[in-house]
């Protein structure tokens, strides 16, 4: 007998067998390598994606002043407005470390979701969830210094690989965070003088996690 897949996006691995039953014969595994646009601000959504690894930033301002207002990774999902009834984005998700996941039509999931409420009260739990971290978000970048938002920053990133080293660039930080570079470079100093975090060629290695939980001041929350 062939055995059941398993998976770890956590949405799909906590769904009853009778609302995975609706979802499984569209979903396609896909690769999600760095940079891959998943959603473009004010065009229609065509797929929907559930990473397995890796993380997708969620970026606004992408014209102008690019800034990050949330992170999914193998807790979420994306294509958020398709589930609310919209079919497009205010905002552009892209891939921003590397991994693999699940894709499904936009059509399909609309058509399960309209066969099952608990399927669709699974979707919306994740929609508050998320909500709920781009509120976080923008109290910490309006209330926070830079050490305590790249802590909260780093930490949400940890929890979505399966690596203390993320693969991240001062430039990429600076746009995630809407600071100069500078000011990321001066905050990346700090928290390595602490020792909580080291340096390699295009990394950051988490050293001390417990210690970058408490430089974020309380700004990081566990992932939804």
């Amino acid at each position: 007998m062939a055995q059941a897949p398993s998976y770890q996006n956590r949405i799909l691995s906590r769904l009853s067998k009778s609302d995975l039953q609706l979802l499984e014969p569209h979903l396609e595994p896909i690769d999600l390598p760095v940079r891959k646009v998943l959603e473009r601000r004010g065009k229609p959504i065509k797929a929907v994606y559930f990473p397995e690894t890796g993380f997708a930033s969620v970026v606004a301002n992408g014209d102008t002043r690019p800034i990050e207002v949330g992170l999914i990774g193998r807790e979420g999902m994306t294509g958020l407005p398709v589930v609310l009834g919209g079919d497009r984005n205010e905002h552009e998700t892209f891939i921003q470390a590397a991994g693999h996941g699940h894709c499904l039509r936009s059509p399909d999931l609309r058509e399960a979701m309209a066969k099952s409420r608990s399927l669709q009260a699974s979707f919306l739990r994740y929609v508050q969830a998320f909500l709920s971290q781009t509120a976080q978000t923008a109290v910490a970048n309006g209330r926070s210094k830079v050490e305590e938002r790249l802590a909260r920053w780093l930490l949400m990133a940890d929890d979505r690989i399966d690596s203390d080293e993320l693969p991240l660039t001062h430039e990429f930080l600076a746009m995630m965070l809407a600071v100069r570079r500078p000011g990321v470079t001066v905050a990346i100093q700090e928290l390595e003088r602490q020792g909580v975090i080291s340096r390699k060629r295009g990394r950051v290695v988490i050293v001390d996690r417990k210690a970058l939980e408490t430089m974020s001041n309380g700004t990081y929350a566990p992932p939804e």
